[in-house]
């Protein structure tokens, strides 16, 4: 299970900075369309939301098994037909990124997401936050959350260049 949870985040992560190293610096603070963010908006936005500090919160025993909601984690957030307004404290800043610490930034995050998969125990429960409609979730169930959600922005860097590029 573990290696398995890894292999995913390393793979997602890679994808997140080629698709990244993919944009020129004008591309990256470029609006595609009316009420989107940018590239950059996005990148730091999942940057906010890779911070691991819940993984190392309280903690309890739990008393499933540690993966069970994971599926219905990836269900959502790899719909890409819903929609979903960010939390307050992810939301990205109106400023100009730059391309270099942007990726600094990513690598960092990546970087701590990775060393959290391999080193914690993953069945424990955080009970720090719980995430709307699913409760308390396991320290698997979080890294499968941020790794998710990485994929989900990741899908939509690839349609913001796409629409930048058709431009």
């Amino acid at each position: 299970m573990r290696q398995e949870l890894v292999n995913e985040i390393e793979a997602t992560g890679n994808a997140l900075l080629k698709t990244i190293s993919s944009f020129s610096e004008e591309q990256l603070n470029a609006l595609p369309f009316e009420g989107s963010w940018t590239a950059g908006q996005v990148a730091e936005h999942v940057v906010k939301a890779g911070d691991c500090g819940i993984l190392y919160g309280n903690t309890a025993p739990t008393d499933r098994e540690p993966d069970a909601k994971a599926p219905a984690i990836r269900d959502l957030f790899l719909n890409y037909t819903l929609k979903f307004q960010a939390a307050e404290d992810i939301l990205p800043t109106q400023e100009s990124h730059l391309k270099a610490a942007l990726l600094q930034d990513l690598r960092q995050t990546w970087d701590k997401v990775i060393a959290a998969a391999q080193t914690i125990p993953l069945e424990d429960t955080c009970l720090d936050f719980e995430v709307p409609g699913f409760g308390p979730l396991t320290r698997y169930e979080w890294l499968q959350l941020i790794n998710v959600h990485t994929q989900r922005h990741v899908h939509q860097l690839e349609n913001i260049k796409a629409r930048l590029t058709a431009a």
